[in-house]
């Protein structure tokens, strides 16, 4: 009867399976996990370049409130991965390009950005934009692993531009 149980092979490969299948599933999920985490992070780079394009053009001068305008091109953007009332932003002029370099973004307690303000300036003037999101993991056992114990990654887009040389008529 002994020898019989050490030749008898069915379940083996159930066996195997079941041993597999768990770092097997954990890959899986961990690969859609960063791979919609990255189109979330090149959503809000597209976002932040369709809504610049609108200070680049002085478009957003002409709008009733162009904090609101900004917000609403960069939410038009993002519908589907990006939660639009999570976005923080902000524009500052600057006097030239080389001032970039030393405007390092502020963060809260929570390392979420906090924004300086948004002034979008004018004609021929340089612009830096920041556009800042804090994504959220969906996986709680995979998070945790790629991003850290608060199960969340800030991502940021930043853009120095210098505004055309518009003029409109009033």
């Amino acid at each position: 009867m002994k020898k019989n149980l050490r030749t008898h092979q069915d379940g083996a490969t159930a066996i195997e399976f079941a041993l597999l299948s768990i770092p097997f599933v954990f890959l899986t999920v961990g690969i859609i996990e960063i791979a919609i985490m990255f189109a979330g992070a090149a959503m809000l780079e597209g976002a932040t370049n369709s809504a610049a394009r609108l200070v680049r053009t002085g478009q957003i001068n002409e709008a009733a409130d162009p904090q609101v305008a900004f917000q609403n091109a960069i939410c038009n953007y993002t519908v589907a991965l990006i939660r639009c009332n999570n976005i923080t932003f902000e524009a500052i002029p600057l006097t030239s390009f080389l001032d970039a370099e030393d405007m390092e973004p502020e963060y809260d307690e929570d390392g979420n950005m906090t924004s300086s303000g948004f002034d979008p300036g004018g004609s021929n003037d340089r612009v830096l934009i920041r556009v800042a999101y804090r994504y959220e993991m969906m996986t709680p056992f995979i998070g945790p692993l790629l991003a850290g114990t608060d199960n969340s990654i800030l991502f940021m887009s930043t853009i120095v531009l210098q505004t055309e040389p518009y003029e409109f008529e009033e």
